[in-house]
């Protein structure tokens, strides 16, 4: 019996042709994404779900879908798509996380073209019968200063791009290493920096906690006066209201915006200013970057329905069905102790080491460290996935080794990850014991033994008596339930630290008094 799949929304031909080719029967209803209670009705006769933006595949639509094995997004962006439903049913969620990236730089770059020249404006009054030749007086772009903020695949491009159109180009990313900037041709930069030098700033970075309202009213009050803004990337990393404030003083002097906080956008501050150019996110709108990313998604889908391989899966590693049950429990151990380590960095992460020790240096490794540096990436880059994360680190530079053990020691298998930034060095490891659970047993040299938990609270301080009273009551007085607490010190009065699984989030007022606790060097929250 063959397998089936429905593409719900606007595909390139060539990709029903593709799952033809490969034996793989096809449903092609490109408007069919659109109608919630139709899907819904149908999806439970299907193992493949093609879909791009249109298709919102919710929980109720998964409830249906008792015979869904895979659902591929023709594209980068999946929040269309209940990733935790779809896992939780051990549906595999596919994207094409890179096919779009040309097309959306050099969209970029024609915005930042068209606001230097009031392109827009110009073509509306000329069409309009009117010839103020005087009135468009633009600026060129040569010998200009580019700040380009996220310079991962798409802002690599982008700079790639000015360099050739003779711009001077700096970055700001965290994630970039000085050799990366090197063989880019930029100049790595901090932040306030790039803000104060630029005269164009293009942003090209994900949404986070961290980067959104990353351009805000404070920001632009320290940008160089004149400074033109474009932002192809996601809605929410610009104060759009700030923004219309700094265009109306003439502090900025233009801005370009292809995406916005509310999509589809019908009102916006940004709208009807005569020095902004926008367009409906156009980012991916060329017919190569569609043609791209519909091929890319039929090959990976027919490839995991048909021969089992996964390949760019935003919800499970790149593995075979028979290494899943051996693989799945250090799986999470790797991603979770990436994640501790990638919480507690804040500053540009160099090196990242992965050691392997006993039994689980036998398992596939490159899958582990691909989770490993997912969890890392992840706090930062949201939309790092389990595939694109080894590469996502190469294009920053970033060096990730390998290092395989045959014995332990202490444990029958053991997992360290090792990151080296510029100010520190900083390692945990972790294991799997009997019970399938993943645990930290060790945190910069200090043994300790702890499970994850849903929120947790980190804490490095002086071994001096009181402590865990005071940090007790504390949480207490909020109302805060402690479900778990672990300690570890390397000596008696010495450093200590301690790993504390809580009921809930700490509010941030909350978090403040844990710091201010005598003996206390650092809290942090945790989420896994």
């Amino acid at each position: 019996m063959s397998a089936k799949v429905l593409i719900s929304d606007a595909l390139s031909p060539a990709a029903v042709q593709i799952f033809k080719d490969r034996g793989v029967e096809v449903d092609f209803q490109p408007n069919l994404g659109k109608d919630k209670e139709k899907l819904a009705s149908v999806i439970n006769g299907f193992d493949g779900l093609a879909i791009r933006s249109a298709t919102k595949v919710s929980p109720k639509i998964l409830e249906q879908a008792k015979n869904l094995k895979v659902i591929g997004r023709a594209g980068i962006g999946v929040d269309n798509v209940d990733i935790p439903a779809a896992t939780a049913k051990g549906i595999i969620v596919m994207n094409t996380p890179f096919g779009n990236s040309i097309t959306t730089a050099e969209h970029a770059i024609t915005l930042m073209l068209a606001l230097a020249r009031q392109i827009p404006q110009a073509d509306a009054s000329t069409q309009a019968g009117k010839w103020e030749k005087n009135r468009f007086m633009g600026v060129e772009i040569t010998a200009k200063t580019l700040g380009v903020i996220g310079c991962g695949n798409i802002g690599s491009i982008v700079a790639d791009r000015a360099i050739g159109l003779r711009m001077k180009v700096i970055a700001y990313d965290p994630f970039l290493s000085p050799e990366r900037a090197l063989d880019l041709g930029v100049e790595k930069v901090e932040l306030p920096e790039l803000l104060k030098r630029a005269d164009f700033i293009t942003l090209h970075t994900p949404l986070t906690d961290k980067t959104r309202n990353i351009i805000d009213a404070r920001a632009l009050a320290t940008t160089k006066p004149g400074v033109r803004i474009i932002n192809c990337a996601r809605g929410g990393l610009v104060d759009e209201a700030a923004l219309r404030v700094a265009l109306d003083s003439g502090h900025v002097a233009g801005a370009a915006f292809d995406v916005f906080v509310e999509e589809p956008a019908t009102q916006n501050p940004l709208f009807g200013h005569p020095n902004v150019v926008c367009t409906p996110h156009l980012g991916a709108a060329t017919t190569e970057a569609q043609e791209n990313v519909a091929l890319q998604i039929a090959e990976q889908m027919s490839d995991y329905l048909l021969r089992g391989a996964i390949s760019n899966a935003v919800n499970f590693p790149s593995i075979t069905a028979e290494e899943a049950p051996k693989l799945k429990p250090f799986i999470a151990l790797a991603e979770k102790l990436g994640s501790f380590v990638g919480q507690l960095t804040e500053t540009d992460i160099k090196e990242i080491h992965l050691t392997y020790a006993g039994a689980v240096a036998s398992l596939k490794t490159k899958a582990l460290t691909s989770a490993a540096v997912a969890g890392l990436l992840r706090p930062m880059l949201q939309e790092v996935n389990v595939v694109s994360a080894p590469i996502v680190a190469k294009e920053r530079g970033i060096v990730v080794e390998e290092t395989t053990r045959e014995a332990s020691h202490d444990y029958d298998n053991l997992i360290t990850v090792t990151v080296v930034t510029d100010q520190l060095t900083r390692h945990v490891s972790g294991t799997v014991f009997a019970d399938g659970r993943p645990r930290i047993v060790n945190i910069k040299g200090i043994r300790m033994d702890a499970e994850f938990g849903p929120s947790m609270i980190y804490i490095t301080n002086q071994d001096k008596p009181g402590f865990i009273g005071k940090f007790s009551s504390t949480l207490g007085d909020a109302g805060i339930n402690i479900a778990t607490f672990h300690v570890g010190r390397e000596a008696p009065g010495g450093s200590a630290i301690a790993l504390i699984e809580v009921d809930g989030d700490v509010p941030a007022d909350v978090l403040a008094k844990v710091q201010a606790l005598p003996q206390v060097q650092q809290a942090k929250p945790l989420k896994f």
